[in-house]
Protein backbone atom coordinates (compact mmCIF):
# COMPACT_ATOMS: atom_id res chain seq x y z
CA UNK A 1 0.00 0.00 0.00
CA UNK A 2 1.31 3.71 -0.75
CA UNK A 3 0.49 6.35 1.13
CA UNK A 4 0.99 9.88 -0.13
CA UNK A 5 3.28 12.35 1.85
CA UNK A 6 2.35 15.04 -0.20
CA UNK A 7 0.03 16.92 2.02
CA UNK A 8 1.88 15.94 5.14
CA UNK A 9 4.95 17.80 3.49
CA UNK A 10 2.60 20.49 2.48
CA UNK A 11 1.73 21.04 5.88
CA UNK A 12 5.15 21.07 7.67
CA UNK A 13 6.36 23.90 5.00
CA UNK A 14 2.97 25.87 5.81
CA UNK A 15 4.24 25.32 9.82
CA UNK A 16 7.50 26.54 8.91
CA UNK A 17 6.60 29.06 6.90
CA UNK A 18 4.39 30.68 9.42
CA UNK A 19 6.77 30.27 12.14
CA UNK A 20 9.63 31.91 10.39
CA UNK A 21 7.04 35.09 9.86
CA UNK A 22 6.29 35.18 13.57
CA UNK A 23 9.88 36.22 14.49
CA UNK A 24 10.72 39.45 15.16
CA UNK A 25 13.83 40.58 12.98
CA UNK A 26 15.76 41.17 16.29
CA UNK A 27 15.27 37.26 17.09
CA UNK A 28 15.59 35.96 14.22
CA UNK A 29 19.12 37.92 13.55
CA UNK A 30 19.85 36.83 17.24
CA UNK A 31 19.51 33.26 15.53
CA UNK A 32 20.94 33.32 12.57
CA UNK A 33 24.32 34.62 14.49
CA UNK A 34 24.03 31.92 16.58
CA UNK A 35 23.64 29.69 14.08
CA UNK A 36 26.45 31.07 11.27
CA UNK A 37 28.75 30.92 14.64
CA UNK A 38 28.63 27.50 15.48
CA UNK A 39 28.82 26.77 11.96
CA UNK A 40 32.09 28.84 11.69
CA UNK A 41 33.34 26.72 14.95
CA UNK A 42 32.96 23.61 13.62
CA UNK A 43 36.51 21.85 12.01
CA UNK A 44 34.86 20.66 8.76
CA UNK A 45 34.49 24.76 8.18
CA UNK A 46 37.75 25.63 9.03
CA UNK A 47 39.50 22.34 7.12
CA UNK A 48 37.23 23.72 3.91
CA UNK A 49 39.09 25.48 1.27
CA UNK A 50 35.71 26.12 -0.38
CA UNK A 51 32.02 27.31 0.88
CA UNK A 52 29.00 26.04 -0.70
CA UNK A 53 26.30 28.59 0.42
CA UNK A 54 22.53 29.39 -0.60
CA UNK A 55 21.48 32.76 -0.98
CA UNK A 56 19.04 33.08 1.84
CA UNK A 57 15.54 34.65 1.43
CA UNK A 58 13.83 36.52 4.19
CA UNK A 59 12.23 33.28 5.86
CA UNK A 60 15.59 31.22 5.61
CA UNK A 61 18.54 31.17 8.01
CA UNK A 62 20.94 34.29 6.75
CA UNK A 63 24.18 33.10 4.97
CA UNK A 64 25.78 36.61 4.15
CA UNK A 65 27.13 36.92 7.73
CA UNK A 66 29.03 33.21 7.25
CA UNK A 67 29.50 34.11 3.44
CA UNK A 68 31.45 37.29 4.58
CA UNK A 69 33.19 35.66 7.46
CA UNK A 70 34.50 32.90 4.96
CA UNK A 71 35.69 35.62 2.27
CA UNK A 72 37.22 37.45 5.69
CA UNK A 73 39.16 33.63 6.13
CA UNK A 74 40.69 33.54 2.62
CA UNK A 75 37.78 30.92 1.66
CA UNK A 76 36.51 30.42 -2.05
CA UNK A 77 32.43 30.93 -1.77
CA UNK A 78 30.23 29.59 -4.30
CA UNK A 79 26.66 29.83 -4.41
CA UNK A 80 23.98 28.25 -6.93
CA UNK A 81 22.15 29.06 -10.07
CA UNK A 82 19.24 26.96 -11.11
CA UNK A 83 19.48 25.43 -14.57
CA UNK A 84 16.57 26.79 -16.85
CA UNK A 85 14.03 24.09 -17.61
CA UNK A 86 15.78 21.55 -15.54
CA UNK A 87 15.61 20.21 -11.91
CA UNK A 88 19.31 20.79 -11.30
CA UNK A 89 21.62 23.48 -10.48
CA UNK A 90 25.28 24.15 -10.82
CA UNK A 91 27.60 26.19 -8.35
CA UNK A 92 29.39 29.05 -9.51
CA UNK A 93 31.94 31.13 -7.64
CA UNK A 94 31.30 34.64 -6.30
CA UNK A 95 34.32 37.13 -4.87
CA UNK A 96 31.42 39.96 -3.54
CA UNK A 97 27.79 40.29 -3.39
CA UNK A 98 28.28 42.30 -6.24
CA UNK A 99 28.44 38.83 -9.01
CA UNK A 100 24.85 38.40 -7.92
CA UNK A 101 21.55 38.87 -9.78
CA UNK A 102 17.92 38.04 -9.49
CA UNK A 103 17.79 34.32 -10.43
CA UNK A 104 15.09 31.66 -10.34
CA UNK A 105 12.18 32.03 -7.78
CA UNK A 106 13.90 35.66 -7.11
CA UNK A 107 16.40 34.16 -5.31
CA UNK A 108 19.87 35.64 -6.13
CA UNK A 109 22.04 34.08 -8.16
CA UNK A 110 25.66 34.09 -9.52
CA UNK A 111 26.01 35.83 -12.76
CA UNK A 112 26.51 32.94 -15.48
CA UNK A 113 29.04 34.82 -17.59
CA UNK A 114 31.13 36.27 -14.64
CA UNK A 115 31.22 33.57 -12.23
CA UNK A 116 33.41 30.17 -13.12
CA UNK A 117 31.92 27.31 -12.52
CA UNK A 118 33.03 24.63 -9.87
CA UNK A 119 34.16 21.39 -11.71
CA UNK A 120 36.11 19.88 -8.59
CA UNK A 121 34.26 19.61 -5.17
CA UNK A 122 37.38 18.21 -3.14
CA UNK A 123 37.76 20.12 0.60
CA UNK A 124 34.49 21.71 0.14
CA UNK A 125 30.99 21.80 2.36
CA UNK A 126 28.13 22.59 1.39
CA UNK A 127 25.67 24.61 4.00
CA UNK A 128 22.13 23.12 2.70
CA UNK A 129 18.52 25.01 3.34
CA UNK A 130 15.64 23.52 5.36
CA UNK A 131 12.58 24.36 5.93
CA UNK A 132 11.80 21.87 8.61
CA UNK A 133 14.46 18.78 9.56
CA UNK A 134 14.32 15.70 11.99
CA UNK A 135 16.33 13.93 14.45
CA UNK A 136 17.79 11.54 11.81
CA UNK A 137 19.10 14.64 10.02
CA UNK A 138 16.66 13.93 6.62
CA UNK A 139 15.41 17.68 5.50
CA UNK A 140 12.42 19.18 4.02
CA UNK A 141 13.37 21.95 1.49
CA UNK A 142 10.36 23.64 -0.50
CA UNK A 143 9.94 20.87 -2.86
CA UNK A 144 11.51 21.28 -5.89
CA UNK A 145 14.61 18.92 -5.46
CA UNK A 146 17.34 21.03 -6.50
CA UNK A 147 19.27 20.02 -3.03
CA UNK A 148 18.33 15.96 -3.53
CA UNK A 149 19.69 16.20 -7.14
CA UNK A 150 22.79 17.58 -6.47
CA UNK A 151 24.00 15.70 -2.86
CA UNK A 152 23.03 12.84 -4.77
CA UNK A 153 26.54 13.07 -5.64
CA UNK A 154 28.25 15.71 -3.49
CA UNK A 155 31.06 13.54 -1.49
CA UNK A 156 31.74 16.19 0.91
CA UNK A 157 29.98 17.63 4.16
CA UNK A 158 26.44 18.18 4.09
CA UNK A 159 25.54 20.65 6.47
CA UNK A 160 21.64 21.82 7.44
CA UNK A 161 20.93 24.92 9.25
CA UNK A 162 17.66 25.22 10.49
CA UNK A 163 15.65 26.87 13.48
CA UNK A 164 15.30 24.74 16.22
CA UNK A 165 11.24 25.01 16.55
CA UNK A 166 11.11 23.58 13.09
CA UNK A 167 12.92 20.37 14.36
CA UNK A 168 10.28 17.48 13.78
CA UNK A 169 10.73 14.10 15.05
CA UNK A 170 10.07 12.50 12.00
CA UNK A 171 9.66 13.79 8.27
CA UNK A 172 8.11 11.69 5.48
CA UNK A 173 11.03 11.27 3.22
CA UNK A 174 11.57 8.70 -0.13
CA UNK A 175 14.15 6.61 -1.15
CA UNK A 176 16.02 9.23 -2.88
CA UNK A 177 16.22 11.43 0.32
CA UNK A 178 19.83 11.94 1.37
CA UNK A 179 20.53 12.61 5.10
CA UNK A 180 22.88 15.37 5.89
CA UNK A 181 26.01 14.62 8.20
CA UNK A 182 24.93 17.36 10.84
CA UNK A 183 21.96 20.18 11.13
CA UNK A 184 22.99 23.10 13.10
CA UNK A 185 20.16 25.25 14.95
CA UNK A 186 20.52 28.23 17.37
CA UNK A 187 20.78 26.03 20.73
CA UNK A 188 22.22 23.20 19.57
CA UNK A 189 24.00 20.51 16.57
CA UNK A 190 22.36 17.40 15.49
CA UNK A 191 24.22 14.28 13.92
CA UNK A 192 22.18 11.10 12.56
Amino acid sequence: MTIDIRPVKMRLRKESKEYRLSLSAEEKQRNDRKIANKLLNLWTFRDAQTLLAYMSTEIEVDTRYLIERAWELGKKVAVPRCIAGTRNMVFQYISSFDDLENGAFGVLEPIADRCPEVTCFDNCICVVPALVFDKKCFRLGYGKGYYDRFLASFSGAAIGVCYEACRKENIPHGKYDKSLDLFITETRIYTP
